[in-house]
């Protein structure tokens, strides 16, 4: 229980200046916070052994302006040429528009936009406005060899759009993020590769009046970083949304494409539901990161949005044994599966009862009294949905499973709580940075056989680090199998730290048999680990590709799906 006089942080909430590196790594809305409760703050000071006077003032605020000097390495002539193109409102070389495309969301470029390292920046930001825009930059750039980077909705946590070798860099969503069609007999829609989360999603639930359809629709796809990413990045990372163990991961969702390509290419596929014509190009080009050309625009399968229908669950498990074979048993079922279906493991699970409220209830007080003990326990959350007879009957046999395993029902309301968070936590990471604690995310994929050895090694890592916390939970199922996602929350505050931090917990990754990512893409950060993920064959496929596709090598080039990486930066972790 808090008392009145209890020290906690001054959080920071103060207006951020337009032109400052904040204004830029601030996560979404400048004027949303999301500041950890009590009991959060409370644990991390105890773990990382600190005491209130650190938190007292902040560390570093990144408030400092984004220089105004920073060169721009492109000649003159090519600046003039490329500003005819998409007319000079749509070109700029100032610094501050650059800065603000530089970097993704994965903490290293969070700290380096904190401490101000202003590198791998590109010299020129476009803003194209439509597919003519598209063909005329991608053939004036490889004409001149001026590397051609790609800029969605700036969620990358794989450094997929670092310009590295500089050049220019197009974001895509300031103009293309247009309804090309929609066709509600086949139920699917065709959108420009910058259309955001949010507003595909509105156009769709209210398809009735801006579509002139008979009933609303959805896409499914509701990834943590919903609200600020767009359709193209969802595409080329081949992402998954919080939903996907019922409507699959984005490659699911898409029937066909359209690619602007270098060497005057353009490639589209045709909108069947599927077809025997040889090897799948839709999938070859899902997950190319913008190496082998520009999406403009991708056509998607709808579903009926049935909000009405949807069923809530969680369940605490007394160990982490019975969480996992019961969250098997539900996936090899055959009676459909959950939508949202996630299950913590104990270190999370005692953080998340803290941030969902539970801590200290009277539910926190039965699920003790049902010997479910703090250290052990294990929370599985979820809903069902779809057609209304199919997600009461999902919920009922999850119960029954669950009870199987001796698992206590707790309600939907632990599930509601998560979802009134689903897209704001990252809105806290500011608050730890601002007084020197990391936290930030890796995550693999895993088959029922060798999910424990990846999740204890990779754990084990984790906490070789003394006083770091380490929560893992499981969030996209599978019948074979599932994704692990591991948070991490650390004093950390140099880059160098970080850098080999991470390294470990990758190495950790692969060594144990995992893939090296479930959706969160490649990039550039994950490129070393590529080929003994993949093994050396794929690898000559994929450069193989990377050669017809542009072999001038100006598509992201640096080091994305290590397609250019030199052989010294590979890893190859063995067991």
């Amino acid at each position: 229980m808090a008392h009145k006089d209890e020290f906690y942080p001054d959080w920071f909430e103060a207006a951020v200046p337009a032109d400052s590196f904040r204004s830029i790594f601030k996560w979404g809305d400048p004027r949303e916070y999301k500041h950890p409760n009590r009991k959060l703050y409370r644990l991390m000071r105890q773990t990382f052994k600190l005491g209130d006077d650190w938190f007292r003032q902040p560390r570093h605020l990144g408030l400092e302006a984004v220089p105004a000097d920073l060169p721009c390495a492109l000649d003159a002539v090519h600046v003039a040429a490329l500003r005819t193109i998409v007319g000079p409102q749509n070109a700029h070389t100032d610094a501050y528009n650059r800065a603000r495309v530089a970097y993704g969301k994965t903490m290293l470029d969070l700290m380096r936009l904190r401490y101000g390292v202003t590198e791998n920046f590109p010299d020129m930001v476009l803003w194209p406005r439509n597919r003519v825009d598209l063909r005329a930059i991608v053939d004036y750039c490889e004409a001149h060899a001026i590397p051609v980077n790609i800029y969605g909705g700036g969620s990358s946590v794989s450094r997929g759009v670092e310009a590295v070798k500089g050049g220019v860099s197009l974001d895509m969503r300031v103009h293309l993020k247009r309804v090309l069609a929609f066709d509600e007999r086949n139920q699917t829609i065709t959108v420009e590769a910058g259309m955001s989360g949010p507003e595909l999603e509105r156009i769709l639930r209210d398809a009735p009046n801006v579509l002139q359809a008979k009933r609303p629709y959805t896409v499914g796809h509701l990834p943590q970083s919903f609200e600020y990413s767009v359709v193209g990045g969802w595409v080329v990372t081949r992402g998954a949304g919080q939903n996907s163990t019922y409507y699959g991961k984005i490659e699911d969702m898409v029937i066909c494409q359209d690619y602007v390509c270098p060497g005057g290419r353009d490639l589209a596929t045709r909108d069947f539901p599927a077809a025997a014509n040889g090897p799948d190009v839709d999938q070859l080009m899902m997950g190319s990161e913008g190496t082998f050309g520009i999406l403009y625009s991708a056509t998607l399968k709808l579903r009926k949005y049935l909000p009405q229908n949807t069923r809530r669950f969680s369940f605490i498990f007394p160990d982490w044994e019975r969480a996992k074979d019961a969250a098997r048993e539900i996936m090899q079922g055959e009676f459909g599966f959950p939508s949202v279906f996630r299950l913590s493991d104990p270190e999370e699970t005692d953080v998340a009862l803290k941030l969902y409220g539970v801590d200290g209830t009277i539910l926190d007080t039965l699920i003790s009294l049902r010997g479910m003990k703090k250290g052990e326990r294990c929370l599985m959350l979820g809903t069902a949905d779809g057609e209304a007879g199919f997600s009461r009957h999902v919920k009922r046999m999850v119960k029954k499973i669950c009870a199987r395993h001796g698992a206590m029902y707790t309600t939907g309301l632990v599930q509601k709580s998560w979802e009134h968070g689903r897209f704001r936590d990252p809105y806290m990471r500011e608050d730890l940075q601002d007084y020197g604690i990391m936290i930030d995310t890796l995550e693999c994929t895993v088959n029922w056989t060798n999910l424990e050895e990846v999740h204890t090694g990779v754990r084990a890592f984790c906490h070789s680090r003394p006083d770091t916390i380490c929560m893992t939970h499981m969030s996209h199922f599978y019948p074979q199998g599932c994704n692990l996602y591991f948070i991490f929350i650390a004093k950390m505050e140099k880059l160098d730290e970080y850098v080999a931090y991470q390294r470990g917990i990758l190495d950790s990754i692969q060594r144990y048999g995992a893939t090296m990512s479930h959706h969160h893409g490649i990039g550039k950060s994950f490129a070393p680990w590529l080929e003994g993920d993949v093994g050396p064959e794929v690898m000559k496929l994929f450069k193989t590709l990377k050669r017809h596709f542009d072999p001038k090598g100006v598509m992201n080039p640096g080091g994305t799906l290590g397609l250019d990486l030199p052989d010294s930066e590979k890893r190859f972790m063995k067991k």
